[in-house]
């Protein structure tokens, strides 16, 4: 199955890692070095240009990629528990 994260961007659910809101966790010093570092290496990919909600954190052919999107993250935790995209 695949999660829709918005703008016509798709990830294959087995590989997310989590789903984080960027609200709550860009608090942490940590998460803000995770989130620059990502960035800094080409594994980040902007889902939309608007307003970012959350971040997900997936593993793809052994790469971390984290992708920021406008949906919240309660969007997309619904969306990965329904089934549906």
């Amino acid at each position: 199955m695949y999660l829709h994260l918005g703008s016509n961007v798709v990830i294959m659910k087995k590989n997310i890692v989590g789903i984080f809101d960027m609200d709550t966790t860009t608090v942490s010093k940590h998460t803000r070095n995770y989130l620059t570092l990502a960035e800094k290496s080409g594994r980040v990919v902007n889902v939309s240009y608007e307003l970012p909600k959350s971040f997900v954190v997936s593993v793809e052919n052994g790469n971390v990629v984290v992708y920021i999107s406008q949906l919240s993250s309660q969007t997309l935790l619904k969306r990965y528990l329904s089934g549906n995209e």
